[in-house]
């Protein structure tokens, strides 16, 4: 009987290595896994931080691009508003002065027509005057 105990012990002994062995073994594997995972996720999140600087990095120099382009744009835009305002305002002037000259000319005519037949000019005058006249009444 001495002997199936001890077969029974034994057998139990080896039982309990076995399982021990096993639980030891599957500890080593899950340390091991968690390692692998925990030294990839950070290769990971290395990387993603590394991709997310160069994506900041990309982003500011569209953003300095647009703004630079932007900005030429409406000095171009400024620069053509001014020239045209300028041609605008020369031409405006010619107009002016060419009116000037016409008007200055009539008047000298004027004169002239006054001085060489005063009575006529006076009849043209009394004419302008009736017209004006009969014109100011109908309104």
């Amino acid at each position: 009987m001495n002997q199936m105990t001890t077969q029974g012990l034994s057998k139990a002994d080896s039982l309990r290595e076995s399982v021990a062995s096993s639980i030891s073994r599957g500890r080593e594997a899950v340390s091991a896994a968690a390692s692998d995972a925990m030294d990839t996720a950070e290769a990971n999140l290395t990387a993603l931080q590394n991709d997310l600087s160069d994506l900041k990095e990309t982003v500011a120099k569209l953003v300095s691009r647009a703004s630079d382009e932007a900005a030429k744009s409406a000095r171009e835009i400024a620069g053509q508003v001014s020239t045209a305002a300028s041609d605008l305002a020369e031409k405006g002037a010619n107009v002016a002065s060419v009116a000037t000259d016409q008007a200055k000319t009539l008047i000298t005519e004027l004169e002239s027509i006054a001085r060489r037949n005063p009575l006529g000019a006076l009849a043209g005058a009394v004419v302008v005057g009736v017209l004006v006249g009969m014109m100011g009444r109908r309104s």
